[in-house]
């Protein structure tokens, strides 16, 4: 197999050449197109990172494509098919539900690491749908799914590889062909993990019990994970392993927000430099804009990015009275981020099924409507397959100067959430938007403190993170100022659920 038709820079061929070479080792041939079965030897792991716009969503992509040609099948989650001796397979994982959208999006299957630690247990009959689906069984009949319910399947499946989303569209539920959870016992075989700045220590062990082969992608230049001194897990990794790659200016496009991104590497270049910089190209390109007040219209699908928890209350406090949303209840449309599963230890199973169902920490969720029981909410999870549930909830509004926040809706364990309207730049890592505020005054403090992080001033991590989550326009906001919102708050922007999935049982609430 030659490399692919799109031409690479040198450093990005070299990082292609050198993770051929990795696979090789393992039996897995992209060139030839030839595999041998998995043996078991020593692990493998290799880095390949570089800051935004070098071209490593790009590299994942073409290696992805090589190894499907080759014959290795893709492991997402979903389904996982038949063990076979001769087996050979990929999981390509992100850290969150949002990062692995954005690499599906661009045609890359990927799921959440979260998601592939856990298995599901399968309906005999889903399983036979799936090997259909997936070219591995012939057309089965399945007593109540008329022919025309599998066409559906089927004509989903060609357009977007998804076993869950392909049933949907058969018009099954998920609690159809799903009918548990367990912990994966079994090692995998190559793993591509994204975003992997994001990994600490205990994920990256756990990886590489997983996956005797793996490849990290990652960007240098974001904020390490809390509690490990600015380092990422690929700083401590043999300087041979890691491949570092440089920006490729025909791919970006000459984008002025990559401009930004890269001219915060130079030591010269202070906040006030910076913010002039940013002046600079508003002036030039409409991709960037300077805001003297943030937008609550666009808080309501793209957080404002902030660094300090204060000025996060305070936005989100002006979100909800800007939009006049009660005090007592949410709205429809009010968007919320996933603070984690507060269930007891007897309850492992729910807490296995609601994370399996993309509701793990950091999850952005949009509020839809209150359940049919005291303290069940109707979410929809932004970047999953099956984004639209019923579940018991425990949402807390955070107030300044006050310890407890305020809990609209309290069931006796479930989902936990916070407000989403703004977010902490840290928990914004791994997500993009296609318009992102970024809250300059909060910047302008992390400078004027000098703390710096692995020797690189934490402003300028900061900055960097935030302007890169946006995927076509940064608004710079500049002052303590919000505008009113022009369009009422609600839902009508998010798909209709196609087949609703309760994921605990209402009754329980």
């Amino acid at each position: 197999m030659a490399l692919p038709a799109l031409q690479l820079s040198d450093d990005q061929a070299e990082a292609h050449d050198r993770v051929a070479e990795l696979l090789r080792s393992a039996g897995v041939d992209i060139d030839e197109g030839h595999l041998t079965p998995l043996s078991e030897g020593k692990s493998r792991v290799m880095a390949v990172i570089g800051k935004a716009g070098s071209g490593k969503t790009l590299l994942l992509a073409q290696l992805y494509e090589a190894l499907e040609e080759a014959g290795v099948e893709v492991v997402s989650g979903d389904w996982e098919g038949r063990k076979r001796k001769d087996k050979r397979t990929l999981a390509i994982l992100a850290p969150t539900n949002k990062a692995a959208s954005v690499l599906r999006r661009r045609g890359v299957p990927a799921t959440t690491i979260h998601r592939i630690l856990y298995t599901p247990v399968y309906d005999p009959e889903y399983e036979r749908i799936a090997e259909w689906l997936a070219g591995q069984a012939e057309r089965p009949e399945i007593e109540g799914l008329t022919d025309a319910a599998l066409d559906r399947a089927f004509a989903f499946y060609q357009t977007q590889k998804s076993i869950p989303g392909a049933l949907a569209a058969a018009g099954l539920r998920g609690s159809d062909f799903i009918t548990g959870w367990k912990r994966r016992e079994d090692p995998l075989d190559i793993g591509f993990i994204d975003e992997s700045s994001m990994l600490d220590e205990k994920q990256f062990e756990d990886l590489k019990e997983i996956f005797p082969t793996l490849v990290l992608f990652g960007d240098p230049a974001q904020l390490a994970p809390v509690g490990q001194s600015g380092e990422m897990v690929f700083d401590r990794m043999p300087k041979p392993a890691v491949m570092a790659l440089s920006r490729v200016h025909r791919q970006d496009g000459d984008n002025p927000i990559l401009d930004l991104a890269h001219a915060l590497g130079d030591p010269e270049v202070d906040f006030n430099q910076f913010e002039r910089l940013v002046q600079d190209a508003a002036q030039r390109d409409e991709r960037v804009i300077i805001a003297p007040r943030v937008d609550a219209d666009m808080m309501a699908r793209s957080p404002v990015l902030v660094w300090r928890n204060k000025t996060r209350i305070r936005l989100i406090h002006a979100f909800r009275a800007a939009h006049g949303a009660p005090g007592d209840r949410l709205m429809p449309g009010e968007p919320l981020i996933c603070d984690g599963i507060e269930l007891p230890l007897k309850h492992r199973k729910k807490r296995i099924d609601l994370e399996a169902r993309g509701l793990i920490k950091g999850a952005q969720v949009v509020f839809r409507g209150e359940g049919k029981k005291p303290g069940f909410s109707r979410v929809h999870v932004v970047g999953a397959e099956d984004p639209n549930i019923s579940v018991a909830s425990i949402v807390k509004i955070e107030q300044l100067e006050e310890e407890e926040p305020f809990i609209p809706y309290a069931a006796s364990m479930g989902a936990a959430f916070l407000h989403g309207a703004a977010v902490t730049i840290h928990k914004a890592q791994g997500s993009q938007w296609r318009d992102v505020q970024v809250f300059g005054p909060d910047l302008s403090a992390a400078a004027y403190m000098g703390r710096t992080e692995a020797g690189i001033p934490l402003w300028k991590r900061l900055a960097y993170v935030a302007i890169t989550r946006a995927e076509e326009r940064l608004f710079w906001c500049n002052r303590y100022a919000l505008a009113r919102p022009v369009e009422a708050l609600g839902i009508a922007d998010l798909p209709e659920p196609v087949a609703r999935l309760t994921l605990e049982a209402e009754s329980d609430g």
